[in-house]
């Protein structure tokens, strides 16, 4: 009946500190507290002991006091920062290898070796100490002293096994709540102190809570902010809650460039349970790009300015270098029939060279003319459906003497295809075209011309077997007057420039490729029916 007496006022004490334990736990109560009350019971179910809880800090692998109430102040300072191990009396010993650890008598008990003096100083004989177990590891010791060799009995153990799991409860939570605690103040700084303005919202969009930062940048504040919709702050140029830019004007008058990026903040259920805003300030960075834009801008209108004027002066030069020549053999011609009574057939040869240079004149004119009409869209066009290899055949025919006195042979290998194009034009571009052919090809060499009509164009090609084009001359074809290194006696340079802008004027394209001492190959393709 005693037994079964002292077995239910334990069982009752238990249960008064553990609700009294709970208790102090939901209301928030210090760690120290708890944990002391936890020993006053034990010491107050087993007279005569003295109860210690230290915790164990993983970082330094020390014990740190926790609660003591009945030990001497300076025993419990001694031990505070006690170093786990193997032979660190019962405490550290305890800790470090996880199971209970009974010293009976501390002055022969090995593992006191480094401690004996500083019990026997404080008059302890005896320390029993548990490993508190968490939910991870072990989190701290349980220990009981006495001053004389003791042996635990199996109701001590029984008492100390549950006090024990108590402590444990506590500790897990102070370290959970610290964890949050901990969590919450880090993400208070994070939010508060951000410079990047943020607001919380809940998952329908509404303002919640916002930071000094963005309270600032908005000219509001948090009471007029709270409950105002995201969408109302900022109108997205996107869908959140992937970043966007927007535009807001601030109390003051100012008009503001921002990016905002909205993320959600997902619940136990994986739902969305609020939303974090963060508002980029970007005025000042989008004023420096459009400064330095504009300054782009201004240096690529300068520099095509400079070009331009370089352009005009060079193609005035060229020009007039090549009508000199010409009319020089006009005023010479000129001068000798008027001063000289030439006989007949050299009076003839006078009048024919005077001809020949006056239309190589207007040729040059015709072209240059040409060219500045293409430019000023103003070219005048009777497009129709028109035979290609009719034209084709039209070409070679009247560039045949040349292409006799050059050594090169023409391969007609056009077929049946119909262009929708201007007729002259397009015999003014294949001229061009094959007469280039035949002037830069090689004795012996060949000129193709080949048809192809494709879904809505036809593409014709011209390829010749000459020497070709240097790579670093490529970007040079399509300037007036420039002959790329060729002599005066293969024409002016207005070919390639002059074919490129009538295609192009009729709504057709030109391609050209050229492997040097392989030849060259250009591709007129037009249209096959009106656009």
């Amino acid at each position: 009946m005693t037994r079964t007496t002292g077995a239910t006022a334990d069982t009752e004490a238990l249960l008064r500190t553990q609700s009294g334990v709970l208790e102090r736990i939901a209301g928030g109560a210090p760690l120290t507290e708890v944990l002391t009350e936890v020993a006053i019971t034990l010491e107050r179910l087993m007279p005569g002991c003295h109860c210690s809880i230290l915790l164990l800090d993983l970082e330094s692998a020390t014990l740190r006091h926790g609660a003591a109430p009945s030990l001497p102040a300076a025993y419990s300072s001694g031990i505070d920062g006690l170093p786990i191990g193997r032979d660190a009396g019962s405490c550290g010993t305890a800790a470090f290898l996880g199971i209970p650890i009974v010293a009976e008598d501390v002055t022969t008990d090995p593992r006191w070796v480094g401690y004996r003096e500083l019990a026997g100083a404080h008059g302890l004989r005896a320390c029993w100490s548990t490993p508190i177990r968490g939910r991870d590891n072990v989190v701290g010791t349980f220990a009981v002293y006495h001053e004389r060799p003791h042996q635990p009995t199996p109701r001590e153990q029984d008492l100390v096994d549950r006090l024990t799991h108590l402590a444990s409860v506590a500790i897990d939570h102070d370290i959970l709540f610290g964890a949050l605690a901990d969590s919450e103040e880090r993400f208070r700084r994070a939010f508060d102190d951000n410079a990047i303005g943020m607001a919380i919202t809940d998952p329908g969009g509404a303002v919640t809570r916002t930071n000094q930062a963005l309270r600032r940048l908005l000219g509001r504040s948090e009471h007029e902010l709270t409950g105002v919709r995201l969408a109302e702050l900022f109108s997205p140029a996107g869908t959140p809650p992937a970043p966007y830019e927007a535009t807001l004007r601030h109390p003051d008058g100012r008009t503001l460039d921002v990016v905002v990026s909205v993320s959600p903040v997902a619940g136990p259920d994986g739902m969305p349970v609020r939303l974090i805003a963060n508002v980029l300030d970007v005025t000042q960075r989008r004023a420096a790009e459009r400064e330095r834009r504009g300054r782009h801008e201004a240096d690529v209108a300068r520099q095509a300015a400079e070009r331009a004027s370089r352009a005009k002066t060079d193609f005035v030069a060229a020009l007039g270098h090549e009508l000199r020549t010409p009319l020089q053999a006009v005023t010479g011609f000129t001068e000798l029939l008027g001063s000289l009574d030439l006989p007949p057939e050299r009076r003839r040869a006078a009048l024919e060279h005077i001809n020949g240079a006056a239309g190589h004149i207007l040729a040059m004119v015709d072209d240059v003319l040409d060219i500045a009409r293409i430019e000023a869209r103003a070219l005048p066009l009777h497009p129709a459906d028109i035979d290609v290899p009719t034209v084709v055949a039209e070409v070679l025919s009247l560039l045949e003497p040349l292409a006799d006195a050059e050594g090169v042979r023409f391969r007609d290998e056009s077929g049946a295809s119909t262009a929708h194009c201007d007729e002259r034009r397009l015999k003014q571009i294949l001229l061009n075209l094959a007469g280039n052919a035949v002037r830069y090809n090689r004795a012996g060499g060949t000129v193709a011309i080949t048809t192809r009509a494709e879904a809505d164009a036809v593409v014709i090609t011209v390829a010749d077997s000459g020497c070709g084009i240097a790579p670093e001359h490529l970007d040079r074809l399509f300037t007036p007057f420039d002959r790329l290194g060729a002599d005066s006696g293969q024409g002016v340079g207005l070919g390639l420039p002059l074919a490129k802008g009538l295609t192009e004027a009729m709504g057709g394209r030109l391609a050209f490729t050229s492997v040097l001492d392989e030849g060259t190959t250009v591709e007129v393709t037009l249209p096959r029916r009106g656009r």
